[in-house]
């Protein structure tokens, strides 16, 4: 089944460690293709994009965007423009690290396609930490929930037209990561579903690491940990109350 959806999986051409990955995602995804990724340190790739160092949006974000979160964060709006501008009404959204299990996806897929919509964003995420403020369908271990916080990463997600246009309406102005943003319901006017039991796995570490995180010293990630805590707090209160 195809499920009336596409598929992009962001890619780097220059990333050749990853292409193996990616090319299976094509081969296992519903009408899938490649989405070459933005190079953030390429200024006239981000162009379109005006960046702020997190004070935005409250709570402030306590860390400088790093290259590889500009290009991650504009290679996701590159693809939320492709959806309007071509009128897709859903698309599945992944990134080259992402493995799934087959079987278990073709089920998540399954339960996703009578509700999915053109107005959904609805994350398959790879970790399974979201607290549910309510859950809305339940079946075969798959459960899709309205989380009270939402989830980081954007390894694997299925995004519709609407949502999209209302993405890229709050961001041609940035000051933090893609995940961390989305999370800000408030502020986007998107709510945010999340799928667990997908079977979905990061696979970084094994097709030659992060493109983001990097190995800070110990001092430096203790201080990162306390501000990231802190910043967590604050985020618990604006939880996500009703569904979409």
């Amino acid at each position: 089944m195809h499920y009336g959806m596409r598929t992009f999986v962001i890619h780097m051409t220059t990333s050749t460690a990853r292409r193996p990955n990616a090319e299976r995602l094509c081969a296992s995804l519903p009408n899938a293709e490649l989405f070459e990724a933005v190079n953030g340190n390429d200024p006239a790739q981000i162009a379109d994009v005006q960046l702020f160092p997190g004070n935005l949006y409250r709570p402030r974000y306590p860390f400088p965007l790093r290259p590889a979160e500009i290009g991650v964060f504009a290679s996701h709006r590159r693809i939320w423009r492709k959806l309007v501008d071509e009128k897709i009404d859903r698309a599945i959204i992944t990134e080259d690290d992402l493995r799934i299990d087959p079987c278990r996806m073709a089920s998540a897929l399954e339960m996703l396609d009578p509700l999915a919509t053109p107005d959904h964003y609805i994350r398959i995420p790879v970790k399974q930490r979201e607290d549910a403020a309510r859950t809305l369908v339940a079946q075969n271990g798959l459960r899709l929930i309205l989380p009270k916080v939402i989830g980081l990463q954007c390894v694997c997600q299925v995004v519709g037209r609407r949502a999209a246009e209302r993405l890229l309406a709050v961001t041609d102005q940035i000051d933090r990561p893609v995940d961390t943003f989305l999370q800000m319901h408030w502020v986007t006017g998107q709510p945010i579903l999340s799928l667990q039991g997908s079977g979905n796995q990061e696979v970084a570490q094994e097709i030659g690491g992060s493109t983001i995180q990097a190995s800070p010293p110990l001092a430096d990630k203790l201080t990162r940990e306390f501000k990231r805590a802190a910043y967590r707090r604050k985020l618990y209160l604006h939880p996500q109350r009703s569904a979409a």
